[in-house]
């Protein structure tokens, strides 16, 4: 049971199109940082952030500081297997 609430638990946080677009993103281009993300996906700062902080939160995420920068990275193996699965890479 407890494997069936994780599962759920990461199907939740991907569930939004905007964090399934952040971790599908970040599969394909490890390392981007906030400013490249938020390019990419036109949307607000402060809503990119959000939406970090939650994906962080649950563990798939992490960001690396570089100088002023902070990379992010994708560290959830199920989080990524779902993506690749979803979008047959």
């Amino acid at each position: 049971m407890e494997q069936i609430k994780e599962g759920a638990r990461l199907f939740k946080a991907l569930s939004h199109p905007i964090r399934l677009c952040i971790v599908k993103g970040l599969i394909k281009e490890e390392g981007c940082n906030v400013s490249k993300i938020q390019y990419c996906l036109d949307i607000p700062q402060s809503t990119l952030s959000q939406h970090l902080i939650k994906l962080k939160d649950m563990g798939i995420l992490k960001g690396e500081r570089d100088g002023l920068n902070v990379n992010y990275y994708v560290i959830n193996e199920e989080a990524r297997r779902v993506i690749q699965t979803l979008f047959d890479y």
